[in-house]
């Protein structure tokens, strides 16, 4: 993860999830795209990496994919980075 640069796309997809998501069961990749105005591909590309880092959690008996923050993980994540890491 940390190798990984961080990427504006990815901090708005998390804002924009816990934002809009928030209150519902998640949102999917197209909601996402629709809702910053980024095409789909580059959409979920960022989501499966926030997936694969565990930033996010999906809903994959869902047709489409749901995701959802997984906000004890991003709350470790920015615990590191508030260390120096």
């Amino acid at each position: 993860m940390l190798r990984t640069p961080v990427d504006v796309t990815r901090l708005r997809i998390l804002a924009w999830l816990r934002e809009a998501g928030g209150d519902r069961s998640g949102l999917t990749a197209d909601d996402v795209a629709a809702g910053l105005g980024v095409s789909r591909p580059v959409v979920l590309a960022h989501l499966r990496l926030l997936t694969a880092l565990g930033m996010l959690r999906t809903d994959c008996c869902a047709d489409p994919v749901v995701y959802r923050c997984d906000e004890a993980r991003i709350a470790e994540v920015a615990e590191m980075f508030e260390k120096g890491w």
